[in-house]
């Protein structure tokens, strides 16, 4: 499978949503009756479409949502503002949406990244283009919209083109990838949060090319990630790299179990690794995508194959009953993707149709809220067929979310929740802990002596709330 083949690189991927959005606008004009008619009184208990780009504050809602400490969501538009580069936006999880940034070109533009919170309560992305080079962009920004530029990419040995948000280490640096550059085959980066860039490795399309996901921070110290190309037989790689910047291939992709990963892949609760492929693994008139379980060894299963052409799944996330949760940009009903669920054993079911009307062509991986909802982007549809926020809820119950999962004794760690007010303990695996309320949505603990690796739970005056992952104490 080749880069092109599965138009991964930003011009390929502008060129491919801008193709969705017409074939959305034709569903929107022709189908709108029958979706009317389609849809079911359960749908809407579920689903909920919160907001409708218009344009001006934002249009096409791609990359990761980062939750923050006021307990809003944060999030990019690869296009729309002022300028039509792209804004930055914040949305309460009821729906009130406030543009924060519009992109000028200057500090970047086309913010396809979405965004990560750091430790020190800013958020940290990138822009695809722009800049002083006009290769692309890191930028730090405050939950007021301040931003500041962190780093010019040159196009050159420091990489070009970044498409996800670099994600916070243990060491408060923050690692990411570039798509472009070094070798031409894209880098992976360190960066200070003053803005200080190393980079740790170029690919060279033998290891994987043209990274375009996320990180993800294992359990074990390291980063892992995934490429869409390269490898062995060219059909992408999943690959670890410890914090220095050594890479190890876990997993080469040849067409049987998948190829072309779609997504980042994530680590689930039992310490394997799950993710997406756009294609492989099975004849459908086109090949068939797939959902896989990666042990951290390589030992690789699929758990689905998609049994339609090209359904693009874009992402897992495994909420707090252990379910994994994602999405496809097509296939479904009418064609505009759809909301599944499957179960780590491989049970997979449709939960919700993109129907045009609220919202098509899901485009990046949903994110589980502390409330207990999943929040989502679809890139196209809804009002003005500029695309949607939507929640979904499965029903799930409230917990807490760490924003530093490690640490040793002594450590401030960071809590995201609600209902914070009145809290009356927390404890670490079951160890006391020392604590401060900031504010409902937000509070602060210190790792007690004593404490072992596990869960954090907070006792607030409307019961007991448990971290959807476990705290890991460090020596």
């Amino acid at each position: 499978m080749t880069i092109t083949k599965i138009v991964f690189s930003n011009l390929a991927h502008s060129q491919r949503l801008k193709s969705f959005r017409t074939s959305a606008a034709l569903i929107l004009t022709t189908l709108m009756l029958v979706v009317a008619a389609a849809t079911t009184a359960a749908t809407a208990q579920t689903y909920t479409d919160l907001f409708n780009f218009t344009g001006y504050d934002g249009r096409y809602p791609v990359g990761n949502f980062a939750q923050g400490r006021d307990g809003s969501l944060y999030g990019t538009t690869e296009e729309g503002g002022a300028n039509g580069y792209g804004v930055v936006f914040k949305i309460t999880p009821g729906g009130k949406l406030k543009v924060l940034y519009k992109f000028d070109n200057v500090h970047g533009f086309w913010p396809v990244s979405g965004l990560t919170l750091g430790t020190d309560g800013n958020f940290y992305g990138t822009t695809s283009f722009g800049g002083t080079h006009n290769s692309g962009t890191i930028f730090k920004i405050t939950p007021s919209g301040s931003l500041t530029t962190l780093y010019n990419f040159t196009g050159g040995a420091d990489g070009s083109s970044p498409a996800p948000p670099p994600i916070q280490g243990t060491d408060g640096d923050f690692y990411g990838t570039t798509f472009l550059g070094g070798q031409g085959y894209g880098t992976v980066y360190k960066i200070t949060p003053t803005g200080t860039l190393t980079t740790l490795y170029q690919f060279d399309g033998t290891h994987g090319a043209n990274p375009s996901f996320a990180l993800v921070l294992a359990t074990n110290g390291n980063f892992y990630g995934a490429t869409p190309g390269g490898g062995s037989s060219g059909d992408g790689t999943v690959f670890k790299m410890t914090p220095k910047g050594v890479v190890t291939i876990v997993y080469n992709f040849d067409g049987t179990h998948g190829s072309g990963p779609s997504a980042p892949v994530i680590q689930g609760s039992d310490g394997n690794f799950y993710g997406t492929t756009a294609d492989g693994g099975r004849d459908c008139n086109g090949g068939c995508a797939a959902v896989f379980k990666l042990t951290p060894h390589g030992t690789i299963t699929v758990l689905h194959y998609f049994e339609v052409d090209n359904p693009h799944p874009i992402g897992l996330v495994q909420a707090t009953d252990g379910n994994f949760y994602g999405m496809t940009q097509y296939g479904g009903t009418i064609g505009c993707g759809v909301i599944f669920q499957i179960t780590p054993a491989g049970a997979y079911s449709i939960l919700y149709d993109f129907d045009g009307t609220h919202g098509a062509g899901p485009e990046y991986t949903p994110m589980q809220h502390t409330t207990g909802m999943i929040y989502g982007l679809a890139v196209a549809g809804g009002t003005y067929n500029k695309g949607v926020v939507y929640s979904f809820d499965m029903g799930l119950g409230p917990f807490v979310s760490l924003v530093s999962t490690s640490g040793k004794v002594g450590k401030t760690v960071e809590v995201l929740g609600q209902g914070f007010t009145g809290t009356t303990a927390v404890s670490f695996n079951g160890t006391p802990a020392t604590f401060k309320v900031v504010s409902a949505t937000f509070l602060k603990a210190t790792v007690p002596s004593g404490a072992t690796t596990g869960p954090v739970t907070v006792t607030t005056p409307g019961g007991t709330l448990t971290s959807n992952q476990p705290f890991r104490v460090k020596p």
